[in-house]
């Protein structure tokens, strides 16, 4: 138990004790902003943007396919393909901004647009973000619109019921991409 602490400890200080209790990692978004270093090759540091195609150019490693991916995975790619130059590297993958990672929150609220999903956030949070509703906002009607590969999910929310605290389920935590409609 000791020993399972001390790497608790050491995880938590380089900001990764979230996945030692097997949290789900942060999947990389087009429009993310990452910060790349290999230790001892200030050459190879870089900023990358994770470009709409989902990809990122990484030199020496090429191209890496990035958006759905784990800051992980990306980060063992670059190391394999640096291992042919460099002996040993330490790649080091970082998160500069989560700029891909938005909902959309439009209709009748006081401040529609879009807004970085950079926690979980659900139906309710979000109308929050947006300002609220207006006064002539039809609130049991609102639409919660997911793209699920080529296809798109429609999700009802009605306000009243979920204020009243009834049919909670409803209050989905969005994903990246999400709009919520209020007509």
């Amino acid at each position: 138990m000791r020993a399972f602490a001390s790497a608790c400890v050491a995880l938590l200080a380089w900001g990764n004790c979230v996945v030692a209790f097997g949290a789900d990692a942060y999947v990389l978004q087009p429009g993310d902003v990452l910060t790349v270093s290999v230790w001892k090759e200030p050459e190879l540091t870089t900023d990358l943007l994770v470009r709409p195609d989902g990809g990122i150019t990484m030199p020496l490693a090429g191209e890496v396919d990035a958006a759905g991916h784990s800051v992980e995975e990306v980060r063992t790619v670059i190391d394999q393909r640096l291992a042919h130059y460099l002996s040993k590297p330490v790649v080091t993958v970082i998160v500069k901004q989560t700029l891909g990672n938005q909902i959309f929150v439009i209709g009748k609220v006081t401040h529609p647009g879009p807004y970085p999903l950079n926690r979980p956030v659900d139906v309710l949070q979000a109308l929050s973000l947006a300002g609220g509703v207006t006064p002539f906002a039809s609130v049991n009607d609102i639409l919660i619109l997911r793209r699920d590969g080529p296809r798109q999910i429609t999700m009802r929310f009605r306000y009243s019921d979920v204020e009243r605290g009834r049919k909670l389920p409803q209050n989905v935590l969005l994903q990246s991409g999400d709009t919520v409609v209020v007509p």
